[in-house]
């Protein structure tokens, strides 16, 4: 059957991202294992289109097979569906891969890879009946990251500005969503947090806080870098102020919820395009585009709050 052709297909696109991803003396990593686990999720998705009766090609062109995309809407049906967001995401990189050099950008992206390769596994068992560890290793299906991150500034002046801005929007969006969705369904990631504490017993290992010493540490202010504070794009703020609102048990009393209608009422009545809190501007040439800060999430939400059932009309008037 064709659906089992696709399936087997779509393993060895899979084993090979994995491979591809996991040899340290590649630098072409990223880009492969996109292109790699992107075409394993189309196969297996093609086939269970198959499985259940709907076509894969284009009605109005009958030899040519449904982009990833359509595929994607197709079985999950939900756009607010957090393995779906991964999934475009990973697509977004693929996409951008073919004019521009990501490998800077490996450590952003090495926790969305991580959660699509165990939720390619949960699926193709579940729509498939197969086990990927039949075909390979339990431990080859955990990645591998070995580049040090550049910083936004270091990014700057390495590419750029076009490109530059494209990646700092890239990374903060996955900032945003990781923080927001909180699953890991969409990023599995490994961090270290260093906190000062005074209490001795419960520290694993001690510094010294002192001015002038190479022994000591130091506490500083720096400047922030637009980039990192303001990170939200238009529709991230949607986004988040609903996810919350939900979180909270909040029901705006508005049929269509928190949309970018609301959001537009929010931000002509507060005038938040003209708070530097809030937005930041980012001019290119002769464009502009603007950013959001998470102060702005925070914001909206304690408005809601005080007066949900009359908050847009309180706006409106």
């Amino acid at each position: 059957m064709l659906s089992d052709q696709l399936v087997e297909k779509s393993l060895e696109a899979f084993i090979v991202g994995l491979e591809l991803y996991n040899k340290p003396t590649l630098r072409y990593r990223i880009e492969g294992f996109s292109y790699f686990i992107i075409n394993a999720w189309e196969l297996m998705l093609k086939a269970e289109l198959l499985n259940r009766g709907e076509s894969i090609y284009y009605p109005d062109n009958p030899e040519r097979t449904l982009a990833v995309s359509a595929v994607i809407s197709k079985i999950y049906t939900d756009k607010n569906q957090i393995l779906r967001i991964n999934l475009e995401k990973i697509i977004d990189l693929r996409n951008i891969s073919t004019h521009y050099i990501t490998e800077d950008y490996e450590l952003k992206y090495a926790p969305l890879f991580q959660a699509c390769v165990l939720n390619y596994t949960n699926e193709l068992k579940r729509f498939h009946e197969k086990d990927v560890t039949e075909y390979i290793a339990q431990n080859f299906l955990t990645i591998s990251s070995s580049y040090e991150p550049l910083s936004n500034e270091q990014i700057k002046i390495k590419y750029p500005s076009e490109i530059a801005e494209k990646f700092i929007q890239q990374a903060n969006d996955i900032d945003v969503l990781a923080t927001e969705l909180s699953s890991d369904k969409f990023a599995i990631g490994i961090k270290q947090n260093l906190y000062i504490t005074k209490k001795k017993s419960e520290a694993d290992f001690v510094v010294s806080i002192k001015n002038g010493t190479k022994n000591g540490v130091a506490i500083a202010k720096d400047v922030k870098d637009p980039a990192d504070t303001h990170k939200y794009t238009y529709n991230l703020i949607i986004m988040a102020v609903r996810k919350r609102l939900e979180k909270q048990s909040i029901k705006l009393n508005y049929a269509k919820g928190f949309n970018s209608y609301v959001l537009n009422l929010v931000m002509d009545f507060y005038n938040i395009k003209q708070d530097k809190k809030y937005t930041y501007i980012h001019k290119l040439g002769n464009n502009e585009q603007c950013t959001y800060s998470e102060q702005l999430v925070e914001f909206i939400v304690s408005e809601i709050k005080k007066n949900p059932d009359k908050f847009v009309d309180s706006l409106k008037s």
